[in-house]
């Protein structure tokens, strides 16, 4: 599954692409989560939206995968008394190929990870709302080479899978 979305003609907007807004759901400790703006400017992002219904308010385990202060960050969390995990990166100015290891997940099991990123296309100045959301199948012995955009990065969703449900998918 593979959906883009964009709306280049939205000036209004904070120094960050959507994918990355998601992203700090992850990145930064809250066990307060909120969506603050008004209800119908979420609604042309349903599908992005998902990922804030989808993410967990608090973490049994924390990984830090990757980082350069000021540059980017890339943290995985394992949601409190659950298998799924949530995956989230920032990045600074600098666009970049972010590279993931999913080591941390229980071998011999199966995923779907919910990828949100940013789109080809997406800058935090010129193009913040270009997104891209795509399902793969994964394991611990997955690697991820995703794209992060300037000001942009992606969030993750990872939940546990049987056979049935990957049906379709590609494995990453």
């Amino acid at each position: 599954m593979n959906i883009s979305k964009a709306n280049p003609s939205n000036t209004s907007h904070c120094n960050s692409t959507l994918a990355n807004q998601l992203a700090l759901y992850v990145t930064m400790y809250s066990p307060l989560q909120m969506a603050a703006d008004f209800p119908e400017n979420y609604s042309r992002f349903m599908d992005a939206f998902q990922f804030i219904k989808d993410v967990a308010l608090d973490w049994d385990d924390s990984k830090y995968l990757e980082a350069e202060p000021g540059q980017y960050i890339t943290v995985a969390r394992k949601e409190k008394g659950k298998s799924t995990w949530f995956l989230g990166n920032v990045n600074g100015e600098t666009p970049r190929i972010s590279n993931v290891l999913f080591n941390f997940l229980d071998p011999g099991k199966t995923y779907i990870a919910t990828i949100y990123a940013d789109a080809k296309d997406a800058h935090y100045k010129t193009n913040p709302q270009a997104y891209t959301i795509r399902k793969v199948v994964i394991s611990n012995a997955s690697k991820l080479q995703q794209w992060s955009a300037s000001g942009g990065g992606y969030a993750i969703s990872i939940v546990e899978a049987d056979k049935n449900q990957i049906k379709g998918l590609k494995k990453l």
